[in-house]
């Protein structure tokens, strides 16, 4: 039987809340589980964090005996420094530096058209 460990969705309407899970690959998504090995709350908090807790041990155990993460809880474990950075995070932080950030910063003010040079063009 192959073993995930995976994201089982929990928390209500517009408010996602995940328990990170063990579980058979056949499994559904908030199906039968073995084990519980942590949580993650994708909503910032007051403080702008994204809140994650782990059981290390118990992960690395699952991991030891064949578990596969998915790609979501293996960017979680990287960010942790359990796993080495995921591929898909350099891309990502990359494109994300390399995009004008039009959004962040305020628009720049061009200087408007003198009215001297208006006139001299229609001259």
């Amino acid at each position: 039987m192959p073993v995930r460990i995976r994201l089982a969705l929990h928390g209500c309407t517009n408010r996602p809340f995940y328990h990170i899970v063990v579980a058979p690959s056949k499994a559904p998504r908030n199906g039968r589980h073995l084990e519980q090995v942590g949580s993650y709350d994708p909503m910032p908090n007051y403080n702008g964090e994204l809140l994650v807790g782990l059981n290390l041990d118990r992960i690395k155990y699952w991991m030891g005996v064949g578990a596969q993460p998915t790609v979501a809880v293996y960017k979680l474990l990287s960010l942790a420094g359990v796993m080495p950075i995921h591929p898909r995070l350099g891309l990502e932080a990359s494109r994300k530096r390399a995009a004008p950030s039009g959004a962040d910063s305020p628009p720049s003010e061009a200087e408007p058209p003198s009215s001297v040079e208006t006139e001299k063009e229609l001259n």
